[in-house]
Order: C-alpha cells, then sequence, then structure tokens
C-alpha cells in the first residue's frame, strides 16, 4: 500500500501535473495541502475519473486540504475538534483500510518573534493535544503534510545558512520534536537514515537547479505501522516540470 503526501501549491493551477502524477505513481493514498480552493471550485469529477475518492476541506487563498484514496475514506474529521468555522483548514483526518491518517498544512509562522509566528507554536501543541485525546499508540496511525518544520541537520543544504532562521529554529524544531515524541517515527530517516535530501525547493535564486532545500513533507508513523514501511522516498520528478510546485511528493510504501 503507498501511501503519499504532496503539497500542490493550488490543485487547480496543478491539475495536469496530478493526474499524470497519479497514473504514474499509482499512490492508494495521497494527502494534498495547499489546495488554494474553496469546496465548490473542487475538482472532484476528474479526480473520480482517475479512480480515486476524495475527502476535501478547503479554503481560497493559502491553505485547504485533501484525502484522495482508491479505498473507502471513514471516520473523517475536519481541523481540530474546538476549532469554529473561520479556522484555517489546516488538518484533514481519516481511516483508510485501518489506518488513521491525519494530513496537516502546519502554519508556515512568517516571521520570527510575530503572532503568526506564535500561532504556529500553539497549533503544534494542539496537534500534539489531539494525537493525545483520540489515538492510541497501539494502533496504525500515520501523520503527513508539509510541516514547515526543517527537524533536522541533514533536512537543510546549509545549517550556516539556515541557523536560527524560520522553519529551522530551536523553538520549531522543539515544538515538532513535542509532537513526535506521542511516538512516531520518521519513516523516511528509517530506511534512508544519513540522506541529505529535500522535498521543498524555493522558486528563487536557482535553489532548484542548485539543489539547495529543506526536508520539510513528511510522514510519521507509529511504531506498529512503522514496522510495516518497506521503503520512504521523494519523489523529485515532478519539481523538474514547467511551472510545479514548489514541493515534492513523499511516497511511503507499506506491506499491507
Amino acid at each position: 500500500m503507498k501511501i503519499a503526501t504532496w503539497n500542490v501549491n493550488s490543485i487547480n493551477a496543478r491539475m495536469e501535473h496530478l493526474l499524470d502524477w497519479l497514473e504514474r505513481a499509482g499512490p492508494d493514498v495521497v494527502c494534498l495541502q495547499e489546495t488554494k480552493c474553496i469546496d465548490d471550485n473542487f475538482p472532484y469529477q476528474a479526480i473520480h475519473d482517475a479512480g480515486y475518492h476524495t475527502s476535501f476541506y478547503g479554503q481560497k487563498s493559502y491553505n485547504g486540504v485533501a484525502i484522495l484514496s482508491k479505498h473507502d475514506i471513514d471516520d473523517v474529521q475536519k481541523n481540530f475538534p474546538d476549532d469554529d468555522d473561520e479556522s484555517p483548514k489546516r488538518l484533514i483526518a481519516a481511516t483508510i483500510k485501518g489506518i488513521r491518517i491525519v494530513n496537516t498544512y502546519i502554519p508556515n509562522g512568517t516571521e520570527l518573534g510575530t503572532d503568526k509566528f506564535t500561532f504556529k507554536l500553539d497549533w503544534l501543541m494542539r496537534l500534539r493535544r489531539f494525537f493525545d485525546e483520540t489515538c492510541s499508540l497501539d494502533s496504525d496511525v500515520l501523520l503527513c503534510g508539509d510541516f514547515n518544520v526543517a527537524p533536522d541537520e541533514l533536512d537543510v543544504w546549509s545549517v550556516p545558512a539556515w541557523e536560527g532562521k524560520l522553519h529551522f529554529t530551536k523553538t520549531e524544531r522543539a515544538a515538532m520534536y513535542h509532537v513526535k515524541q506521542w511516538g512516531f517515527e520518521d519513516v523516511f530517516r528509517r530506511h534512508h537514515p544519513d540522506a541529505h535530501e529535500f522535498s521543498w525547493w524555493n522558486y528563487r535564486e536557482g535553489a532548484w537547479q542548485r539543489n539547495r532545500g529543506l526536508r520539510i513533507d513528511h510522514i510519521w508513523t507509529s511504531p506498529s505501522l512503522a514496522a510495516k514501511c518497506t521503503d520512504c522516498w521523494i519523489d523529485r520528478s515532478t519539481r523538474s516540470l514547467e511551472k510545479p510546485s514548489d514541493h515534492a511528493p513523499v511516497i511511503a510504501e507499506f506491506a499491507i
């Protein structure tokens, strides 16, 4: 079973890329972030024609998350239980073939020391509480998405260049580690402990061409599901397309 995560940076702008990639990569489940699309404009029919069920939580501009699945999508949760209808659309969870999948678009934070940076840290605390209150460590649980945090030194192209900057501050990394301490394992690192690979490259400064990126898109799982993971990799092929998303898909395969 293949489960993927991909920040598409506008689903309608990348629809041709997405459909081509679905046919080529053949994932069972795809978690999308930054769809930038209200529910009424979501391309349900095209995705259905590609063989996928859909659960979507949309918003214009920078948010919006969706789960695409070849299998039934059950027990859908949109945002945190105490969020209201005006809250940014950043989380969607569902159970697929017995796996509780939580797809997140974690806040960017914008700038250090701002209200938006504080919101990011608070949101990560809420994410940890969400798992404490709704999930069992003994079950198959998967957290994925655009984390907007590079947790380790191998996840940035240059530690001196990124030290103390947004996405790589000690504060953000500590908050992300607190989430991980729920019991998650980074399945990419499980299979590639020393890899210096990235999932996001800035559109500017020739970052893609110079491979100056960050690994901020992740798939983490509970111990029972990690034991079933046979591989996890970053599919860089989409980043070289014309007018691509600045993120590449991350795919994990499980013996299920």
